[in-house]
């Protein structure tokens, strides 16, 4: 089995946090907007600075993943599509998804779009790996709670083009 380099993937609560992560050397770092994000009362980025972030991002190699991973009721799902299509413009370099429906949207509105499975999923078994694999996603994140011997029983159930992504010291985005 060939080893792949972990990538170093940084939550950034603001541009200012995106843009130190980005000079210090982050491999990616992942970003909420303004809707469709789990830490909706958090500090998140507009629009505008979604934009901004992503071009600084880009400009020094770093990727940047998008979460719109709430678990989302009827009512959540109006506006959806025309939030998929603005982030289409501002060209992040996946989505971190949840949920089945938001998933199904995604891909119907950007079908090139690479979409990562959120730990908010609760990601706990080879299956379920493999049912996200099979509707187009690249990446899951680990349930939190996962040992690293439970992790290595999923790597070698799953293709190995399938990435899995774990929080490395513990259930705190920091």
């Amino acid at each position: 089995m060939t080893y792949k380099k972990p990538e170093l993937l940084i939550p950034a609560s603001s541009l200012e946090v995106l843009k130190t992560a980005v000079i210090f050397g982050a491999d990616a770092v992942y970003i909420g907007g303004e809707a469709f994000g789990l830490r909706a009362k958090a500090k998140n980025f507009s629009s505008e600075e979604m934009a901004e972030g992503v071009a600084f991002a880009h400009a020094h190699g770093v990727k940047v993943y998008v979460t719109a991973n709430i678990l989302a009721h009827n009512d959540d799902l109006p506006g959806v599509e025309a939030y998929f299509e603005e982030l289409k413009e501002v060209g992040p370099d996946a989505l971190i998804i949840s949920d089945p429906g938001m998933f199904m949207i995604a891909k119907e509105v950007w079908p090139q779009v690479e979409v990562h499975i959120s730990t908010q999923a609760n990601n706990t078994n080879y299956e379920t790996y493999l049912f996200w694999w099979k509707l187009g996603a690249k990446r899951v994140v680990s349930a939190r709670e996962l040992s690293l011997v439970e992790i290595k029983g999923i790597r070698e159930k799953i293709p190995a083009e399938m990435e899995i992504e774990s929080f490395v010291h513990g259930a705190m985005c920091i």
